[in-house]
């Protein structure tokens, strides 16, 4: 398996860093707004390569942060005359809900600032200690100026990066390019104790001590949006390797964007789509399967005709699982004869092809196309007739993959699509009634289509079998 590592701008061979468990960390939201669907392809981003990775048998720890203080929530509550912690909670608990209406398994842990304080105030020591930071009126900074590797992941050099720096108002650091590691509050605000001031951290500092904290002081995967590269992940590495004189992090992986008509989504233009707005528009299946679509460190337009042909591809996955499901219905499961022909040996090679796709830098764009090719060969059975067991066999197996590499993605988590997906006495009626056309009891097969039809199911009889289908609305 090999990942692109933005920081060595190549793929290199995945090497884990413990043998107990692959660490991976994903910036989670700022939460001072609900989720966008920017907040959400990050997400699912990191939860697709979480996902491929424990197919592959690792143990993975993976950590999803949520920073719930900081100037915007502040402002906020202040805005809204509501206590700041109830911005936070509220955004918090919209992401959970969409996160699982998305297929996003739960992360290991869910970080947040607030509760880490105590971490965060002893690495803020460390790098005093090491001369990097320094103290200014209660203020802590990172002293840009003692840490020769900083703009080694954006590529930026200081030269550059002093011309347009600027000091902000209020602000007491020496040096413009020169970043809060923590900040004293101001009257009203929320704060904590440290040996500076009664205070709060910096945006940056908590991720670097979340994420040691949990994954140790080196580990495997940071994740994150493209625009958190400069300066929220520069500067995590500039202070985390401050710290303890070790390499923070193997592989950077950042995502691509979503774009609006052209635009990057952002909260503080107000230029951004709430998830909960899409989801009550669109299946959410279908637009994780959008977003699965493009290789995840690529930008992505979002449109929700996109999302609609998106759903339309989905479909068509869900009904070479219905046919196969159908056709195969009559299988003993104590008698399965081994799986032969044509369509086995397309199976095997989708679970190769697609381990291929996705070893190359987690490539589920195409991966999906293997999964059309694979359904695209179940229902070329279904359609030309299935005469042997063994045929039967090759469907359900062929079947059988399809929704296992499919839920490697985050796909068909409710199984919609599958015949099981049917009420049960419709699949009884099916059942009956192919049994029925297998014994040439013709009348009794056209009671029971009659018996599916009025309980608001279609039955379309094919050389491989029924296909059931909903009757439209």
């Amino acid at each position: 398996m090999r990942i692109y590592d933005n920081l060595r701008r190549r793929k290199e061979e995945f090497v884990p860093v413990n043998k107990d468990f692959v660490g991976m960390y994903v910036c989670g939201m700022t939460v001072q707004d609900k989720p966008h669907i920017g907040h959400m392809f990050s997400a699912i981003a990191g939860d697709t390569i979480r996902r491929y990775l424990e197919y592959k048998g690792y143990n993975v720890r993976y950590i999803y942060n949520f920073t719930d203080v900081d100037d915007k929530i502040i402002q906020r509550a202040a805005d809204e005359g509501v206590p700041w912690r109830d911005i936070a909670e509220r955004n918090i608990e919209a992401f959970h809900k969409y996160a699982s209406m998305l297929g996003i398994k739960p992360a290991t842990v869910y970080p947040r600032a607030t509760e880490h304080i105590a971490e965060i105030v002893e690495m803020v020591k460390k790098i005093v200690e090491n001369g990097h930071a320094y103290e200014s009126g209660g203020d802590v900074y990172f002293a840009v100026d003692t840490w020769p590797g900083y703009g080694k992941l954006s590529g930026r050099k200081l030269d550059e990066l002093r011309a347009g720096a600027r000091v902000d108002p209020g602000e007491k650091k020496r040096n413009p390019l020169d970043f809060a590691l923590w900040k004293a509050a101001k009257p009203g605000e929320p704060s904590w104790e440290s040996p500076w001031s009664k205070g709060r951290p910096g945006w940056h500092i908590e991720c670097s001590a979340m994420s040691m904290k949990y994954l140790g002081e080196t580990f495997d995967i940071h994740g994150g949006g493209q625009d958190l590269i400069f300066p929220h992940h520069e500067n995590e590495i500039a202070q985390a390797e401050a710290a303890t004189g070790k390499p923070f992090v193997n592989f950077w992986i950042e995502n691509g964007l979503v774009n609006l008509t052209g635009e990057k989504m952002s909260k503080s233009t107000k230029h951004f789509l709430a998830v909960e707005d899409i989801c009550a528009r669109v299946d959410p299946e279908a637009l994780r399967f959008y977003l699965l679509s493009t290789h995840y460190s690529s930008p992505t337009e979002f449109s929700m005709d996109r999302v609609a042909e998106a759903d339309a591809g989905l479909d068509r996955l869900r009904n070479a699982l219905r046919n196969a499901a159908i056709a195969s219905s009559d299988i003993d499961p104590a008698r399965v004869p081994p799986a032969e022909g044509e369509l086995a040996d397309a199976t095997a090679d989708a679970r190769k092809k697609f381990v291929e796709a996705m070893d190359d830098d987690f490539n589920s764009a195409r991966a999906l196309g293997v999964l059309f090719d694979l359904a695209k060969a179940v229902n070329k059975q279904v359609e030309s007739g299935i005469v042997s067991a063994s045929e039967r066999a090759a469907v359900a197996a062929a079947a059988d993959v399809l929704k296992e590499l499919g839920r490697v993605l985050g796909l068909f988590w409710k199984d919609e699509g599958a015949a099981e997906d049917l009420p049960d006495d419709v699949k009884g009626l099916v059942a009956e009634r192919e049994a029925a056309r297998r014994r040439k009891d013709w009348a009794r097969a056209d009671e029971l289509r009659n018996q599916v039809d009025s309980r608001g199911y279609i039955i379309e009889d094919r050389p491989g079998g029924p296909v059931v289908r909903e009757k439209s609305s």
